[in-house]
């Protein structure tokens, strides 16, 4: 089998999805590129991850064609297709259903600079507008908004964090998540304070030194 390693990646973060709290059921879905950058090993539709093995997960190409797997691909490899094509930093992509950044999503809130940890995605967190799963317009409005941060929440939808490997696109979902909380938490009890721009400029080059090298998860195929 080709991309071993990324494919038990993907089966062990999909795990992590439900260990961490970050979906549900077989909510969620995640991606990487292989070693060369020519394919995407993507989460499979419909499969439990307790029950996924790396014989489930689907391999396409940059087009979207499936090359390997007897699976269906998520219902939303489109958008995971197009932040590969858009942005060339990419490598990974996790997409979430986590209840705080969901729940923004749901009021159509975008999350702004409350704690230094929204720099994990940028000096915010934006919001795309609503599409229906799986559509062009979704994976349109993903790529549009998105811009250069590492997160965008999906209006009545969830959130998809990116990165230059699995374990930074998780982290950045997880970070993402605990700031949803407290964003919502803070506007419950009163009006948030902001940080302002220059200290996110600040935290944002912090962050580029901080965490495993992003080389680690993309060295072999």
């Amino acid at each position: 089998m080709i991309l071993r390693r990324e494919k038990e990646w993907i089966v062990e973060h999909g795990r992590k999805l439900i260990t961490a709290g970050l979906t549900s059921g077989t909510g969620g879905n995640l991606s990487v590129l292989g070693g060369d950058g020519k394919q995407i090993l993507i989460t499979p539709t419909g499969v439990p991850y307790s029950e996924m093995t790396p014989d489930d997960v689907v391999v396409m190409d940059r087009d979207g064609r499936i090359t390997e797997g007897g699976r269906k691909p998520s219902s939303e490899w489109g958008f995971h297709v197009a932040l590969y094509r858009t942005r060339s930093d990419v490598r990974a992509v996790v997409h979430t259903h986590s209840v705080y950044a969901t729940t923004l999503a749901c009021l159509h809130w975008e999350i702004p600079a409350v704690h230094y940890l929204v720099g994990f995605a940028g000096r915010k967190v934006p919001l795309a507008p609503y599409a229906t799963y799986g559509t062009e317009d979704l994976a349109r409005h993903v790529t549009e908004t998105i811009g250069s941060s590492n997160a965008v929440l999906l209006a009545n939808h969830g959130l998809v964090a990116v990165g230059p490997d699995l374990a930074h696109a998780f982290n950045t979902a997880e970070e993402i998540e605990f700031v949803a909380r407290l964003y919502y938490l803070a506007r419950c009890a009163g009006e948030p304070q902001l940080l302002p721009d220059d200290e996110m400029d600040r935290v944002i080059e912090k962050f580029k030194d901080y965490g495993p090298k992003a080389s680690s998860d993309n060295d072999a195929s």
